[in-house]
């Protein structure tokens, strides 16, 4: 009778787990999370006195839920008041820190930049350059799909630049989609 009782209650157990769902669901389903995005750029280009402005595409995938690699194309040589621009093409590891819809982040990028320039007396000029940049700012999330960037910062050095480099700093928002 004993036994019988035992193996009783050892049935209703495992009935009773599978009834309240007691297992639990896998949390590493995934692979990463991505996304893709366009923002409006503005740059000090530490050449000349006028802000330079143009577009930039970017690029995120977050291997795990702090550490990802992130891709920038700057192409700053749209509206340029001094006939100058400062494209910049970069990639690199992000920190991101999550916290509900708010990710703020911190990136270190290297690629290369084209400096170019137009004046009346010099035809089209443009030089390329290896440099690195570091940086951060701030997604959030508006919808499932739909990641806005309130802010990014990148400090730029350009050290194969002639007289001492070139230290542009680059403001980004802009809005992207995030592929979950």
């Amino acid at each position: 009778m004993k036994r019988l009782s035992l193996i009783g209650c050892f049935a209703s157990v495992l009935t009773l787990a599978n009834w309240l769902h007691a297992q639990a669901t896998s949390t590493a389903s995934r692979a990463g999370v991505a996304q893709i995005g366009i923002g409006a750029s503005l740059a000090n280009p530490d050449y000349s006195p006028s802000k330079i402005k143009g577009l930039s595409v970017y690029g995120t995938f977050d291997f795990t839920r702090h550490w990802g690699i992130e891709g920038d194309i700057h192409r700053v040589s749209m509206i340029t008041p001094s006939d100058i621009g400062e494209d910049s093409y970069l990639l690199g590891p992000r920190y991101v820190f999550r916290h509900n819809r708010f990710s703020p982040y911190a990136k270190a990028l290297l690629g290369f930049g084209r400096f170019q320039y137009q004046y009346d007396y010099a035809p089209h000029t443009t030089y390329t350059y290896k440099i690195y940049a570091f940086g951060g700012g701030l997604d959030i999330r508006a919808t499932q799909h739909i990641n806005v960037r309130a802010i990014d910062l990148e400090y730029q050095q350009w050290p194969g630049f002639p007289t001492n480099g070139l230290t542009p700093i680059m403001g980004t928002a802009g809005v992207a989609y995030a592929f979950r």
